[in-house]
């Protein structure tokens, strides 16, 4: 075994690997490009080095730059992990060359199956199915059409050395086919640098179903069993499962069997996934073969009690598999749901910014290499490379996790993801969370009718119009505003909020907002909490009990919890298994700029006077600062609400003032 390995990669994987190989004994390198100086998968090893810029092409991407990394540290062998350089068949040469162990397949076989037309084509010596179609190097326009016609539409264009979901385009009659080509090609040449594309039949409503086999040097081979990738949006895997619903042992096998005649096809070694599109009547047909650790791995893991990564090393390293296929079994069922920071509404676009707020469900009952604790009725993994602070760049993948759960069976499995979602909390940018849990409860997939479309074919209910924040939700955040003032004020009276007044208790109009629109909350003060009134409601507010951010309340006696957390002007309340993000117009941060009632204005709240920037009779333009107050800790600039004139300063610098005293008197123009 190796006592040292170099992991090429970042993120989430680097971190995966590194977790296998610290509970081997084995020493581990990182290498990390400068926008992941400080990154999780650097702190997890042993050893880190600097190897270039941001850019992928500058850093992740330099196989010269990661050997002579290798070499200097003493690695024995490089992870490539996936993405990158993992399936890159000069980089698997490079590393024999150099005398080091490409923790992968030999590269014949990741160059046998980079070609998905080359692949096909020896899919097809090999009788494993193949969905009718056209895998040729003739790439004439007129000539791929006339294939296109005789196998009948819809039909599938491919980029032959393409992945990801690029590259590829449904023709659904003759006439769209030359625009959809020229599209394909172009796609094809931009992303992979080869235009080349196959044309297939398109199948209605497949599911994507995919084989986990592992071989090794002594010319072995085992399939994994199966994993149901069928729920994508843009040809990208969302949710993934195993074993897939509906699967018979008899349709299990004959994939299986399939999956590792592929492999023996080209000689293959380690792990790889077989991919197969399959129909609702049960055929199937070969896709392609990644030649790589997948990123829904782990799910396999789950179900089996076996660590993937543990096997790679050993194989690569030359031992036997540590398994033959009748001592392989299935236990339960898993799901994995892959957390993104990207927004749904808009299309998936990806969304950088730093995790200000980051809480997850606890991982309880999974032990790598020894699966589910037994008797145990649950299990949540989840599998990370980045923590609270970090921050989502433009320059990768903007995974934040992959969040894997396991029960007993597929109904179990479904409640505790959906519960572990609920739990998932991040604040500081977009994430895909509320929407995977929509799509976790959705009747489709809850009752397993799955294929590729089911996202498109259930958008409405996946994709809901904005509801309006309820009144619980704005009382939680009004609790947590309040709360910290109270805090603010507790060794200052002039701060005091408790809205005492000598003729009766303030009333204060709370404004939040969310994208359902504007949702103002009256608060009142009263001797046992607050009144809070919305939408026709008044409700008795009392605050429970406060934990950082973690609060209970009751409303008329009902109680409600739920964490606030504030970043900025947005409060963000989590409760009832939900994220409602909330705009809060401050008006001490406002102050003025809608304000002028008879040239008054006036502090919203009790605070200091820090600076004052304006003069007696000085003539000003609307939005200029006039003086700064200090309140909760925070600065406030009040400006001028128009073009006006100061016509007397009530304050001075260090003066306490109470909320609502006059401020200044101000003349509009």
């Amino acid at each position: 075994m190796f006592t040292k390995i170099l992991i090429a990669n970042r993120g989430e994987i680097a971190c995966r690997v590194a977790a296998t190989a610290h509970r081997l004994g084995i020493k581990t390198v990182a290498v990390y490009s400068e926008a992941d100086a400080n990154a999780k998968h650097v702190a997890v090893c042993d050893e880190s080095v600097l190897i270039g810029p941001a850019p992928a092409k500058e850093s992740y991407l330099r196989a010269d730059k990661i050997i002579e990394v290798a070499l200097a540290t003493g690695a024995q062998a490089i992870h490539p992990g996936y993405g990158f350089l993992s399936e890159n068949e000069d980089f698997a040469e490079a590393c024999a060359k150099a005398g080091l162990v490409f923790i992968g397949p030999p590269a014949s076989a990741i160059r046998a199956m980079g070609s998905k037309s080359a692949a096909k084509a020896l899919m097809e010596t090999a009788d494993v199915p193949l969905v009718p179609g056209y895998h040729g190097d003739n790439q004439d326009a007129s000539f791929l059409q006339q294939q296109a016609d005789r196998i009948g539409y819809p039909v599938l264009l491919k980029a032959s050395a393409g992945g990801g979901g690029k590259g590829m385009r449904i023709v659904e009659k003759s006439e769209d086919f030359k625009a959809a080509l020229d599209s394909c090609k172009r796609e094809a040449i931009n992303s992979f640098g080869d235009d080349k594309v196959l044309v297939e039949k398109y199948l209605t409503r497949p599911r994507h179903i995919e084989i986990q086999v592992f071989a090794d040097t002594r010319g072995n081979c085992v399939y994994l069993f199966e994993r149901d990738c069928s729920v994508q949006r843009r040809h990208q895997k969302v949710l993934e499962e195993a074993p897939a619903p509906g699967m018979t042992p008899e349709r299990r096998r004959a994939m299986g069997e399939a999956a590792v005649a592929a492999a023996k096809a080209v000689g293959y070694v380690g792990a790889g996934t077989v991919e197969f599109i399959a129909n609702q009547d049960g055929s199937f047909y070969f896709m392609e073969m990644n030649t790589r650790l997948q990123v829904e791995h782990p799910v396999t893991e789950m179900i089996t009690g076996l660590d993937l990564v543990e096997w790679q090393l050993r194989v690569a390293a030359g031992e036997p598999l540590p398994k033959k296929q009748d001592a392989l079994r299935i236990h339960g069922h898993a799901l994995e749901a892959r957390i993104y920071a990207e927004n749904p509404e808009k299309g998936f676009l990806p969304s950088i910014g730093t995790l200000r707020h980051l809480h997850t469900p606890p991982a309880v009952n999974f032990e790598l290499g020894k699966g589910v604790a037994e008797g145990r009725p649950a299990a949540i993994r989840i599998d990370s490379g980045v923590r609270a602070g970090d921050a989502i760049s433009p320059f990768y993948d903007p995974m934040i996790a992959k969040l894997i759960v396991w029960g007993e069976d597929r109904a179990e499995a479904l409640a505790h993801m959906s519960q572990a979602l609920a739990d998932y909390q991040v604040v500081g940018l977009a994430t895909n969370v509320a929407f995977l849990k929509r799509l976790v409860e959705s009747g489709p997939f809850s009752q397993a009718d799955l294929d590729t479309g089911l996202i498109e074919r259930n958008r409405d209910a996946l994709f809901p119009a904005p509801q309006a924040a309820t009144l619980p939700v704005l009382a939680l955040a009004a609790a947590s505003l309040l709360a910290a003032e109270r805090h603010s004020a507790a060794n200052d009276p002039w701060a005091d909020t408790s809205g005492w007044r000598m003729n009766g208790q303030l009333v204060r109009s709370l404004d939040f907002g969310d994208d359902a629109g504007r949702h103002l909350l009256r608060i009142g003060y009263a001797r046992d909490g607050w009144r809070a009134g919305y939408d026709g409601r008044d409700a008795l507010m009392t605050l429970v009990a406060e934990d950082g951010g973690q609060l209970v309340i009751k409303l008329d006696g009902a109680t409600v919890r739920g964490t606030v957390v504030r970043d900025g002007d947005k409060f963000h309340v989590f409760t009832g298994g939900a994220h409602y993000p909330l705009d809060y117009n401050d008006p001490l941060a406002h102050a003025g700029e809608a304000e002028a009632e008879g040239g008054r204005l006036t502090a919203p709240m009790p605070g200091k006077i820090v600076a004052v920037l304006a003069e007696k009779g000085s003539t000003v333009e609307k939005g200029t600062p006039l003086l700064i107050m200090e309140a909760m800790k925070m600065e406030h600039t009040i400006a001028a609400p128009a073009n006006g004139t100061v016509e007397d300063l009530l304050y001075a610098v260090g003066d306490q003032v109470a909320e609502g005293a006059q401020l200044l008197a101000f003349k509009a123009a």
